[in-house]
């Protein structure tokens, strides 16, 4: 680790838990971002400005005038230019030093599974419940743990899948992809702008503890937060043996 990078990082070096060596494995770390919108953007940017090594972000939209009262990483001059480039842009601002590697593309299956492998983490912020399937399934078959946030209106969702734990359920086995789902989004329902925030920095701070190996993660327990009330909610949750997507990988 460089003098400058001592300096920038220590106000963690200074944390028994994380200390030099956590600093160092954050470093050395690859995660990987799946939406560059409201979630994306200050997962993106706290995970670059810890000192996360590499992040791979993906996202096929554009920004729009319509994002900007939420997504913090875009700005007013960037509007038509694809998200994943500008928060590349974002994160490099803050910290020139960490390598950000943008993809414009839809996240399918075949690319989640490749770009899965290469990770140490994945964090869901896409807005859609396809997506978020077909990224838990990608990290249940490369068992790499996954941090997965929704938020809409004044209501968010947020935990963690570890493939690598046997007790902990996958996304699938929380919400079944044969459930019956009303796909809403923010552009009918609207969104509050500062809970993608709070979410996203949630996602965050799950992938560091993760990457660093401190603390407890969220695997087993999904937080709901109704923001009307700033009233969290966690509930247990357990793996299903059944599960079409983990079941066969924990059976013995």
């Amino acid at each position: 680790m460089t003098d400058e990078q001592l300096l920038r990082y220590s106000r963690h070096i200074l944390l028994d838990e994380i200390g030099i060596e956590g600093q160092q494995r954050l470093l050395d770390s690859h995660a990987l971002l799946i939406g560059a919108g409201g979630l994306g953007s200050p997962a993106a940017l706290y995970l670059g400005a810890a000192g996360v090594g590499r992040l791979t972000i993906v996202d096929d939209d554009a920004v729009d005038l319509t994002n900007l009262q939420r997504q913090i990483a875009h700005a007013s001059s960037r509007i038509g230019r694809p998200k994943a480039e500008s928060a590349r842009r974002s994160v490099l601002a803050l910290n020139p030093g960490v390598q950000v590697r943008s993809r414009v593309q839809r996240a399918d299956a075949a690319l989640l599974d490749a770009l899965a492998a290469q990770a140490d983490v994945v964090l869901d912020c896409s807005d859609n419940f396809r997506t978020r399937h077909a990224v838990n399934a990608a990290c249940v078959a490369r068992r790499r743990p996954l941090v997965a946030g929704a938020a809409l209106g004044f209501d968010a969702q947020v935990s963690v899948y570890d493939p690598r734990d046997p007790a902990s359920p996958c996304y699938a086995c929380v919400f079944p992809a044969d459930a019956a789902v009303q796909e809403a989004d923010c552009a009918t329902m609207g969104v509050f702008a500062p809970l993608v925030g709070i979410v996203g920095a949630v996602q965050a701070a799950e992938a560091l503890k993760l990457l660093a190996g401190i603390g407890r993660s969220l695997a087993g327990r999904l937080l709901l937060l109704d923001a009307r009330e700033m009233h969290w909610q966690p509930l247990q949750v357990q793996r299903d043996p059944a599960c079409r997507v983990c079941g066969p990988i924990h059976s013995p």
